[in-house]
């Protein structure tokens, strides 16, 4: 059946990333002793010729004479623009080879350049309609065809007018050239593509906003390279996580809302309806009443390395993958726990508060070295080891305990109970990770196995302690100065009062969870997370997920990748490849891993099948969520 569809494109800053004359500018002001100048000053009349500020004639012509351009920065022209065409457009190459008769290329930029980029992805010479230079004996551009409708206002009106098209016609640019076609009634609808720029000007008389060619094929049910157009993808980023993260997220192309602080149950269960992608810090509490209303999540980022703020299994049951940054901010929180023992040590919070009180207090009392003592560290995860690395190399002698069984680093010694640590040790250092089953880990029991005068520092989990026991050990004299940065119940934002049993006692440092903030630690947080869920969103990998079953995935190549979560019961994959066969489709991969609550199947199969195959697959029975990649 013939298709009636015309699709109209613009060439500068749709079909490439930047606007051809601000390139030819580059290349032949190299050696223009004015070259920053001039350029910024084309760059300019560039943009009101856009936005419809400045006729299009005599921007142009301002244009040219800038540039001082000849024939021989042509070739160097082609080769610069060839390496900067538009992403979606790379990828999406056999739009245009299957559509080349119905594909026009309109734009009031030049054929000497334009032709030899587009006809590499099949459009036809003929089917290009632009502008043409003239040239002197020396091959310098002295103008342009002054006949040619594209150097006047409104000449792509009178060339469409000219085609006389007969069938729906879509306009996709980012000008206000291209809207005018839409506006004198020759096109269906405009499409402002916004992938390498966008004008507010133009977007308000667009018909549809199309971040990419993805979201053009995807709304005309068209072949596309990936089957789902990524701006259609919400993340919404709390609890003010690095900028890193939104700007590779936002490179990636999806849409992203930021919030500052974290969220109430209420506020977060009605915002996350149409999310995603959730990026959280610790303060965000990720419970079953929010999930219940995640319909659209697919993954969570937790920004820092605990997880207990999620509900992990229930995220496990609705097949939301969650990833985390484990080893990201390692070395700030052992930077500070190093730093708060030896300000404790010293008896520093106290002698500092005396000195802003104007109290000159010059003794050695209650003062001591940390050589030679005794560092006792409760949990000997990533933290704990190097913690235990960094304390032995300044004079330390460490011990430490773990409900795992780890290998010792350097001289450190192991001990077998979390009594016979604390009989040992002038400092205790919790370092564990947020089960519940840790609540209340150090009570007042512990406390007392403690030797008297202790130093104690919980960097870890605020519910690990009890407070009231912490407190009245402090008070006692029992515990001689504690590090606290953790506490079980801490504020949402930076604007609510923290209150505390702890507060102004002897010897105290209190810290707002700052652990793992450094800069150091949120780039690092900022870079990794963005990258385990933009994986597992482009490959479905899910190497590093936290409730997932861990399958690092080789990278999809000219096939279509099925990923299929259901609950962990016999049969499922045998359900899978009997459907697979029923539809005479080949398996070109498959990789299975389960977890005692799900299993998670990856099948790639070649290009070619039927929606019914789709259909089958979902009505599986125990099936949690189904998707496809391509």
């Amino acid at each position: 059946m013939e298709d009636n569809r015309y699709f109209v494109i613009d060439f500068d800053s749709t079909f490439t990333q930047v606007e051809a004359l601000d390139v030819l500018g580059e290349i032949s002001l190299a050696n223009d002793k004015d070259r920053e100048k001039n350029l910024e000053e084309v760059k300019d009349l560039t943009d009101q010729g856009m936005k419809g500020d400045l006729s299009f004639r005599e921007s142009l012509e301002k244009r040219l004479a800038l540039l001082k351009a000849n024939k021989e920065h042509l070739a160097p022209l082609v080769e610069a623009l060839s390496k900067r065409i538009s992403s979606s457009f790379i990828r999406n190459k056999s739009f245009f080879q299957e559509n080349r008769d119905n594909i026009y290329i309109i734009s009031n930029g030049f054929k000497e350049f334009i032709v030899p980029i587009v006809q590499e992805y099949g459009v036809k010479e003929e089917n290009v309609f632009a502008n043409t230079f003239e040239f002197d004996a020396n091959g310098n551009i002295t103008g342009f065809d002054m006949e040619n409708g594209l150097s006047f206002n409104n000449g792509k009106v009178e060339q469409l007018k000219t085609l006389d098209l007969k069938g729906d016609v879509y306009v996709i640019g980012d000008g206000y050239t291209d809207y005018e076609i839409k506006a004198a009634g020759l096109a269906n609808k405009f499409y402002a593509f916004t992938e390498n720029v966008e004008r507010a000007n133009i977007l308000e008389k667009a018909d549809h906003i199309t971040p990419s060619l993805d979201e053009f094929l995807f709304l005309h049910n068209m072949n596309k390279a990936i089957s789902y157009p990524k701006n259609r993808i919400n993340v919404l980023l709390l609890e003010n996580v690095h900028p890193d993260a939104f700007k590779i997220m936002k490179e990636e192309g999806y849409n992203i809302t930021t919030h500052s602080g974290a969220m109430d149950e209420e506020e977060l269960a009605e915002k996350i309806k149409d999310v995603s992608v959730i990026g959280i810090r610790s303060k965000t509490q990720l419970t079953k009443k929010v999930l219940k209303n995640a319909n659209r999540l697919i993954a969570v980022g937790a920004f820092c390395i605990g997880t207990n703020q999620i509900d992990l299994d229930e995220c496990l049951r609705r097949g939301i993958a969650v990833f985390n940054a484990p080893y990201s901010n390692t070395r700030s929180v052992v930077e500070l726990a190093i730093g708060e023992i030896i300000l404790l040590m010293r008896n520093l919070p106290d002698k500092i508060m005396k000195m802003h009180e104007g109290t000159w207090n010059k003794s050695s009392d209650n003062s001591f070295e940390t050589r030679g003592k005794k560092l006792g560290i409760v949990g000997y995860g990533n933290i704990g080891a190097q913690l235990s690395v960094v304390a032995e190399s300044i004079g330390f002698d460490v011990y430490f305990y773990d409900v795992v069984e780890k290998l010792a680093l350097g001289n450190a010694t192991k001990c077998n109970s979390l009594e016979e640590l604390f009989e040992k040790v002038d400092i205790v250092t919790l370092h564990v990770d947020g089960r519940k089953s840790n609540k209340n880990l150090i009570g007042d029991k512990e406390f007392e196995q403690m030797k008297d005068g202790v130093i104690f520092l919980n960097l870890s989990r605020g519910h690990v302690v009890d407070i009231d026991a912490l407190q009245k050990h402090i008070t006692s004299g029992k515990i001689q100065g504690a590090g606290i940065d953790v506490f079980p119940e801490e504020p949402k934002t930076n604007n609510e009062t923290f209150g505390s049993a702890l507060r102004n006692l002897p010897n105290v440092i209190l810290t707002p969870h700052i652990g793992g903030s450094t800069q150091e630690a949120q780039e690092n947080i900022g870079n990794f997370v963005p990258g385990k869920i933009i994986d597992y969103i482009n490959t479905g990998s899910t190497t590093n997920s936290v409730n997932f079953p861990n399958l690092q995935l080789p990278v999809l190549e000219n096939a279509h990748r099925l990923i299929h979560i259901h609950h962990n019961v016999p049969g499922i994959l045998a359900k899978i490849n009997e459907i697979l066969a029923k539809h005479n489709i080949n398996i070109v991969g498959q990789y299975l891993k389960t977890n005692e609550t799900i299993g998670y199947v990856i099948t790639d199969i070649n290009k070619a099948y039927d929606k019914g195959l789709i259909k089958d697959l979902k009505e599986i029975k125990d099936t949690v969520k189904f998707r496809i990649l391509y």
